[in-house]
């Protein structure tokens, strides 16, 4: 086997269980050439004594934007390492293709910037969604103008020039949830864009509810050991082509060393997000039945984020923390919490926050592997910290009973 060839998806393979597809997409050529682990191309460039040939593969690609056949020409064009990613991402999420980007909101730039190449420049969005993303169409720096709705107002929303509707579900950081079908149907000919980073595709394929092209910030779950940044896009072949035109163009390309990463992160995606999601629904639960928690949310699809409002000080909360660490970003093996008007969502203004759910006194927490009472020993701790200020209240009781209780099914926790 050339380790330098580019892996085509695979057409013919039947179809396998997601956690089958997790291990081995990407990697089923591997052992037809006498090797285990996905070898790493830190290539650069890769040499060619056929000018002429590499002319014709460089319009090729110039045209249709369609991987090279044979060996690589230029790591900013394609590379072995993260062609092997894109291929597994685009089994799991059921799509022709997918393009890996340096960031989750560079991949958002190119779908962007691909659209507006085609002369549409108007995007409909759907509040709340991921700060920057928030931040990135609201400034117009690309050049995109935004019409911000619920989902019922999509459809009136849409005009001649609408480039994509973007919707995140479950939503960054409130986690709540847009019936992706009934939003595909609202979108008419106009391609729906879904995040589907919190929900990855252990919960969810957008794809089968009519999304067009599903957006991940790699990141998080996909990598899930907070050790990589990347982005990526899932979608057909078609879109695909001009994603892959605009990376080159731009430089937006993920690194092959952070590609191997996600490679091997997706393997245990699947058992990462259910062991998860498992805790996240306990402390859901014992959150709910908690008096120094005002609103707990968390989304029918399940998952591994938790948000909830706090009666007391939420930055006390941040500060009290030791097992738990405060910091920004999600999906990792380890539980994160982070206060998002403080720093996911402090560039989105005031207003538009409070109006999407973004209070002040919420929490965003994306729990990890460890044991649910030993997390949630760490928050009880940081809660009654937050909690000082406040009238004494007999919460102790009724936080043990609510600890000795099974968890909630997915949905439960809204008070």
């Amino acid at each position: 086997m050339d380790i330098d060839s580019v892996p085509q998806p695979a057409t013919t393979t039947p179809s396998r269980a997601l956690a089958t597809e997790a291990v081995h997409a990407g990697r089923d050529d591997l052992a037809a050439g006498g090797l285990h682990a996905a070898p790493i191309d830190l290539s650069t460039t890769y040499p060619s004594y056929d000018s002429r040939a590499e002319a014709e593969r460089i319009d090729a690609f110039a045209t249709t934007g369609a991987r090279p056949d044979g060996p690589p020409v230029y790591a900013r064009l394609d590379n072995p390492t993260n062609a092997r990613f894109e291929t597994a991402l685009a089994r799991l999420e059921g799509t022709e293709s997918a393009v890996s980007f340096a960031s989750g909101m560079a991949a958002l730039t190119a779908v962007l910037l691909a659209r507006a190449g085609e002369g549409l420049r108007h995007v409909v969005a759907v509040r709340p969604l991921y700060g920057c993303s928030d931040h990135l169409l609201g400034a117009g720096l690309l050049g995109t103008e935004v019409t911000w709705t619920d989902p019922a107002g999509i459809a009136e929303a849409i005009r001649p020039d609408t480039a994509l509707v973007i919707v995140e579900t479950p939503a960054n950081p409130t986690l709540a949830e847009v019936d992706i079908r009934a939003v595909a149907h609202s979108c008419g000919a106009v391609p729906l864009l879904v995040d589907n980073t919190f929900a990855t595709p252990v919960l969810q394929h957008p794809v089968e509810h009519g999304a067009r092209i599903v957006l991940h910030s790699a990141t998080k779950y996909l990598g899930g050991h907070g050790d990589v940044m990347g982005g990526v896009v899932a979608c057909d072949e078609e879109f695909a082509g001009v994603l892959r035109r605009v990376r080159f163009a731009t430089g937006g390309v993920l690194h092959p060393m952070a590609g191997y990463l996600l490679l091997r992160g997706l393997s245990t995606l699947p058992v990462r997000v259910r062991a998860a999601s498992a805790t996240a629904a306990e402390l859901a639960r014992r959150l709910t039945a908690d008096p120094r928690i005002e609103r707990v949310h968390y989304p029918k699809i399940g998952g591994a984020m938790v948000s909830f409002e706090v009666a007391g000080d939420p930055h006390r909360v941040i500060a009290g923390v030791r097992l738990i660490t405060p910091a920004v970003s999600l999906g990792s093996v380890d539980t994160l919490i982070q206060h998002p008007a403080s720093i996911s969502h402090r560039i989105v203004a005031e207003g538009d926050r409070h109006a999407a759910g973004v209070g002040d006194r919420l929490l965003r927490m994306s729990v990890g592997l460890e044991d649910a009472d030993d997390l949630w020993a760490d928050l009880d701790r940081a809660l009654d910290g937050a909690d000082a200020a406040r009238p004494a209240v007999s919460a102790r009781p009724a936080r043990r009973a609510a600890a000795a209780g099974s968890a909630p099914g997915p949905g439960t926790g809204a008070r």
